[in-house]
């Protein structure tokens, strides 16, 4: 018997797609190129004005690149008044804010995932609808209490704010990975001498590694780029974070779009360059094949 006929018919055949169906993707593609173009075009707008020259940026005549490239629109964004104190504001609010938010974060998922109890359910509905009530409706009682404990205008009070503010989310999105991990592989952990905590150290925390990047993006973009808490709460300039900083753009005289534009660039880097280190620890998916032998 030939070999051919062992293995059946070839595989390119199996790949062949009708002619419809080869169309229909087509159309679908150039579709999601055209939105991806239009959700990518106000970033680029915004990359070609921080690069562009002053007086490039203000010409009637806009075009779609810059006729030459500076980066004096950085340089003078950079010479901003407590602009270093404002990146240590931001970087010290959000590390501490994500760090208490998955860290409480992953316990309460796991307990709701793996433990039945009294008020679960209910647990979990209130976490829900804490999710959804408008920050703005928050925002005064929020400023009562925090002005009677002292937390006006200090780092742990707005700190304080967007660890609660992330937390629902994270136990929710933290709940969904935990339950999706089968609990047979605690269980032989257990049986070879580990204890509850010993296997969730060893076992599970490894395989939750997507879900604790996934949650620690929400909540480092949620706090860096977060402006309304920020600038009621805080008070001293030197401790406002860098969403606030960009008002200094926005003078009397008018709107200095370069330094916004090149501000905004230095704003959003830390976190792009954050999701970039970690996109492929998002899409591992190391929980597949974890129950096979």
């Amino acid at each position: 018997m030939s070999i051919a006929a062992k293995t059946g018919p070839a595989p390119t055949a199996l790949r062949t797609v009708k002619p419809s169906r080869k169309k229909r993707r087509t159309g679908w593609n150039i579709l999601g190129v055209l939105v991806a173009a239009v959700m990518a075009f106000p970033v680029y707008w915004m990359i070609i004005t921080a690069l562009r020259p002053s007086q490039e940026i203000l010409s009637y005549h806009q075009k779609l690149y810059p006729s030459s490239v500076t980066l004096a629109q950085f340089k003078r964004a950079m010479n901003m008044p407590n602009f270093w104190d404002n990146v240590k504001s931001s970087v010290i609010i959000s590390v501490c804010s994500v760090v208490i938010a998955i860290g409480i974060g992953l316990l309460a998922a796991y307990a709701i995932g793996r433990f039945r109890f009294w008020g679960r359910r209910g647990l979990m509905i209130t976490l829900l609808v804490v999710q959804l009530i408008p920050a703005t409706s928050m925002l005064i009682p929020i400023y009562i209490q925090l002005n009677k404990a002292g937390g006006l205008n200090e780092y742990w009070g707005v700190i304080a704010v967007y660890s609660a503010t992330t937390l629902p989310f994270a136990v929710w999105m933290l709940r969904g990975f935990i339950v999706n991990i089968p609990r047979e592989l605690e269980e032989s952990a257990m049986v070879d001498g580990c204890s509850q905590m010993t296997a969730f150290r060893r076992v599970v925390l490894p395989l939750l590694a997507p879900g604790l990047v996934a949650a620690s993006i929400y909540a480092l973009m949620t706090a860096w780029n977060e402006y309304l808490f920020a600038y009621v709460l805080l008070q001293d300039n030197d401790k406002y974070t860098l969403s606030i900083w960009l008002l200094n753009f926005n003078t009397t005289r008018g709107t200095d779009y370069g330094a916004l534009m090149a501000g905004s660039i230095l704003i959003a880097l830390p976190v792009v360059i954050f999701f970039l280190f970690v996109q492929r620890k998002v899409a591992s998916g190391l929980t597949a094949g974890a129950v096979k032998g």
